[in-house]
């Protein structure tokens, strides 16, 4: 039972990092197709970016650690 709760976080936790890395500007902000998707989102504001680093880098330990759980506990 644990293991499933775990494994549904963890798809949750993937779903995010997908989402939080496309809906960063990359280096050429003006090149970018999913950037469109952010700013409709959330509008092009000056600390859009760094929340989403943010978001990413807390999202990508989560990823990490469940992994180690997960892999560990199977």
């Amino acid at each position: 039972m644990l293991v499933k709760v775990l494994i549904a976080l963890y798809i949750l936790v993937c779903i995010g990092l997908i989402v939080t890395v496309l809906l960063q500007s990359g280096r050429s902000a003006s090149l970018g197709v999913i950037e469109g998707g952010a700013q409709s989102l959330f509008g092009k504001k000056k600390g859009l970016d760094d929340i989403l680093g943010r978001v990413t880098t807390g999202l990508a330990v989560a990823f990490m650690l469940f992994t180690i759980v997960l892999t560990i506990l199977r």
